[in-house]
């Protein structure tokens, strides 16, 4: 009776180390995604702004029906320094579209992506990009 009672306590500590590695990868999985879905977020929110400029006329510091002199900084230096991104974007010289690229700046991910959100005047389409 007693090496059976070994062998289930053994058996038991199996299965409870089984399911706690497993507990933790699905916690960092659901944390990576949490960490996209705020990035999206954030480039939702830059490319309602951007498309805001863009509708704006010229006469009221808006782009006049174009991205070219958009930059997020000058509209809200709070949405570009954000806790979890690094937003990076170059001066919109195409004035049909606007193109921004999100980095997580926790470094525990080892994230190997990016965000990249295209706006037009119709539309902000947000990518995960593989690196």
């Amino acid at each position: 009776m007693g090496q059976q009672q070994l062998l289930l306590i053994v058996l038991g500590v199996i299965i409870v180390g089984i399911a706690i590695v497993v507990g933790i990868n699905l916690f960092n999985a659901n944390a990576e995604e949490s960490t996209k879905d705020t990035i999206v977020s954030e480039g939702t929110n830059l490319g309602a702004m951007a498309q805001q400029y863009y509708k704006k006329p010229t006469a009221m510091g808006g782009g006049g029906n174009s991205f070219a002199g958009f930059v997020p900084a000058k509209v809200s230096s709070k949405l570009t320094d954000t806790p979890t991104t690094d937003w990076n974007w170059t001066d919109p010289s195409n004035a049909t579209s606007f193109v921004m690229t999100g980095t997580p700046k926790d470094a525990d991910y080892k994230t190997k992506w990016k965000i990249q959100v295209t706006v037009t005047k119709d539309s902000i389409i947000s990518t995960v990009v593989n690196l």
